[in-house]
């Protein structure tokens, strides 16, 4: 589904697999994630419940965040609300989010499902075989993540870490529930319960990273309000202008408690 292109902006994220209790991973080709496999790439899916061609997006997304190796988030928009249904988990931050990024590529619209592939190129979300070719494309040459970012509980606090590199770049906390499970009364969608893994519910800029080693602290009770089914992911992402987004070059990212199934 597309929607033409109006001019509204926002920040952007990412994030790597970790199970198990709170704990870190680094992002990069030098660095491993949790299951000892290298981080790919990071993939962030515009969605809707409103949109018929957008569960099979939402499937491919939890295919990749089973993997393990990719910093995968579910971004969920409210332009197609009007259809008959109000998503429940979409945010008008999202929708703008995603129109930054349509600026950035230089695009006239949106569409459901669109997957943002390291903040540089995008895809149909539900081409999950185009996905990853194109995420082990980009990690062979230089549009992969050269920057290694590291996230750890620390006493009371969350320590991330951003290691040495070139450029400048945005150091982004996104927020996300692990896991939801929706009955679709109305719309496209009417009669299906769909599952929704890593949606968005918040996005926040913490400060920038100027090439040098940085560290930052972030409070551990931000991960408390979700009962256990809270994440955060932890995005290093230049920008092309003020508002406007552009490639991301480092990511890790954190869940609370053990990782539950539906």
């Amino acid at each position: 589904m597309t929607l033409a292109f109006r001019p509204m902006i926002r920040h952007l994220v990412l994030t790597i697999g970790l199970f198990g209790a709170l704990s870190g991973a680094a992002a990069a080709d030098n660095g491993k994630a949790v299951n000892g496999r290298a981080i790919k790439g990071v993939v962030e899916l515009f969605t809707s419940q409103g949109c018929s061609s957008c569960p099979p997006a939402d499937a491919a997304l939890k295919k990749l965040i089973d993997e393990g190796d990719v910093v995968a988030l579910a971004y969920h928009v409210d332009y197609w609300n009007y259809l008959g249904w109000a998503d429940t988990l979409a945010s008008k931050e999202n929708t703008e989010r995603q129109y930054a990024y349509a600026r950035m590529l230089g695009r006239n619209g949106v569409y459901t499902p669109q997957a943002i592939l390291n903040g540089r190129d995008h895809m149909n979300g539900s081409d999950l075989q185009a996905i990853r070719s194109r995420l082990e494309t980009m990690r062979a040459g230089d549009k992969g993540l050269a920057v290694p970012v590291e996230a750890a509980m620390a006493g009371d606090g969350i320590s991330i870490r951003v290691g040495a590199g070139d450029g400048k770049a945005n150091v982004v906390v996104v927020y996300f529930d692990r896991a939801r499970v929706v009955n679709v009364e109305r719309g496209e969608n009417r009669g299906k319960r769909i599952a929704y893994w890593h949606a968005v519910r918040d996005i926040q800029t913490i400060g920038l990273w100027d090439g040098k080693p940085t560290q930052f602290t972030l409070p551990a009770s931000v991960l408390l309000e979700g009962r256990g089914n809270s994440g955060c992911a932890i995005l290093l992402q230049s920008m092309k202008d003020k508002e406007t987004p552009g490639a991301i070059i480092g990511a890790a990212t954190i869940l609370a408690g053990p990782q539950g199934k539906l």
